[in-house]
């Protein structure tokens, strides 16, 4: 990617010059050749269905399961102690034999302490009135679920009462209110989960930096001058900063699982249609789906099992393996050139890791456009001007040869499963770089920054494959370095195990300890 990082006045020149009829649609028109003139024989696939499939040496949830009961199930299949790592989900359980309105307190001053943009919107009032509750249920002995009383932060993204759903904008929630939560979020309650507020995300999820230049730029705990990557920055800075140990985001584009590396947490998007959509705003849904940031593997694990199976029309039951399970039988298979296609650190960080034998993933660049064109066809209600006009250049026909390049690049990665488990990669092509003071009222257009981000989250989100990501090492500045694993359809089992024996935790420079 060859671009010029805009700000400011700048950014402005620049989308005045993108709004000339003229103009603007000759720049624009000028790298789409991938999509708009391939001559692509596959049908085009406009939803990334998959055909059910079961995992060998599973234990299966019943679908008539309770969420509470789901998480009962998850908790039964998780070791009982670990080295030393970020609070967990079972730590605040523990805790709570005392009372949960103590952290809940502890919450609302680290919220007000840090002053970080964490949040678009909490209420103090609901936090302690929820609080309450879970405490009284702690000392009668009969708390709901292992979630009661816990923690969980919830994407702007995601209906959950009492708050407007705003998607980062001023203006959503006058159009669009809430009325109810999201299904995803009445699950959480439901287990007695403290709901602690709405976090900042990039403005309708149209940029990867998260400044948002209405609710403030959140800031990297691992280095407050850093971005923590977006769209879903707010859920992973609170969780690396250990306000909550598991916040919701949604992934359209990378937009869990790269925060999540920015920050050095665990970010798990499941199979496109394991997790209901209702109560989501609908900015790119054919290519987006709720996703977990969390402390660690074993909560991610907890609260995706709260959560999942409810479309029995796309997916089979969940599944869960006992832990621990050995994986070295596991077949990883990466493809070296776009692996490589990273920084020095990240390339032999992330190589340390590995044992495999490489693959061949055909036009990736192209599937890059395609996925590009699909959400951006998503999304034409962005207010945000740039990424309107880019996404509005685009014509009908290549958004039909898009979703052929759907159809192909399944056919591709069919292929790849028939002869391993999991491909990976890195995360991020780069980690965290500096907010730029020019940025913080305008936004900023970093294409090459960008490019590097999101390089390797495309497959995920275009093909509704799952995906989790890890911390796996340090820069030399400290700043942390994820390893992605990526799954056949409906192979999250497999997944969370491999990322739970990898993992890798440092305490971040901003930490609050909320126990």
């Amino acid at each position: 990617v060859k671009a010029p990082r805009m700000a400011g006045l700048f950014i402005k020149i620049f989308t005045w010059f993108l709004e000339s009829k003229i103009i603007g649609a000759l720049m624009l028109k000028k790298d789409n050749k991938l999509v708009s003139f391939a001559e692509l024989k596959e049908p085009p696939l406009f939803v990334p269905c998959h055909p059910d499939h079961k995992e060998g040496e599973v234990k299966v949830l019943q679908p008539d399961l309770s969420p509470a009961e789901k998480v009962q199930q998850a908790v039964d299949c998780l070791p009982l102690s670990s080295e030393f790592r970020r609070w967990t989900i079972q730590d605040y359980s523990k805790a709570y034999t005392s009372t949960p309105l103590m952290v809940a307190k502890h919450f609302i001053n680290a919220v007000r302490d840090l002053q970080m943009s964490f949040f678009i919107n909490h209420s103090e009032e609901d936090i302690l009135r929820q609080a309450t509750e879970s405490t009284r249920r702690h000392e009668r002995g009969k708390p709901i679920s292992v979630l009661d009383g816990v923690p969980i932060a919830i994407k702007d993204e995601i209906d959950c009462m009492p708050y407007p759903t705003t998607g980062g904008t001023r203006w959503m929630h006058k159009f669009r209110p809430c009325t109810d939560d999201a299904c995803c979020v009445k699950h959480l309650r439901s287990c007695g989960a403290i709901l602690v507020g709405k976090t900042n995300m990039h403005e309708l999820g149209a940029g990867l930096s998260g400044i948002n230049p209405h609710y403030g730029a959140a800031r990297n705990p691992y280095d407050i001058k850093k971005i923590p990557g977006g769209s879903s920055s707010g859920s992973a800075a609170v969780v690396s900063a250990g306000l909550c140990p598991v916040a919701l985001g949604v992934d359209g584009g990378g937009s869990v699982r790269m925060p999540a590396a920015l920050c050095g947490v665990i970010g798990f998007k499941p199979t496109f249609g394991r997790v209901s959509h209702s109560g989501v705003l609908p900015l790119n849904w054919t290519v987006g789906m709720v996703g977990v940031l969390a402390g660690t593997v074993e909560d991610a694990f907890i609260v995706y099992a709260a959560m999942s199976g409810q479309l029995p029309s796309h997916q089979p039951n969940t599944c869960l393996h006992q832990f621990p399970l050995l994986v070295t039988n596991v077949k990883l298979a990466k493809s070296a050139e776009w692996f490589n296609d990273c920084t020095d650190e990240i390339r032999s960080c992330c190589s340390k890791a590995l044992e495999q034998f490489e693959v061949t993933i055909p036009d990736i660049e192209a599937m890059r456009l395609a996925h590009y064109l699909t959400i951006g066809s998503e999304e034409l209600g962005w207010d945000s001007r740039v990424a309107l006009r880019v996404y509005g250049a685009f014509n009908s026909q290549e958004y039909i040869n898009a979703q052929k390049m759907r159809s192909r690049q399944m056919h591709f990665h069919k292929a790849i499963f028939a002869r391993a488990d999991v491909i990976v990669t890195p995360t991020t092509g780069v980690t965290a770089y500096s907010i730029m003071d020019d940025a913080l009222k305008t936004g900023e257009l970093d294409y090459i920054n960008g490019a590097a981000l999101v390089r390797y989250q495309i497959a995920g989100n275009f093909l509704g494959l799952p995906a989790v990501t890890i911390p796996i090492g340090y820069d030399k500045l400290g700043l942390p370095i994820g390893l992605q694993f990526i799954g056949k359809p409906w192979s999250e089992a497999t997944l969370i195990h491999i990322a739970f024996a990898a993992q890798a935790l440092r305490k971040p420079e901003v930490f609050y300890n909320m126990l």
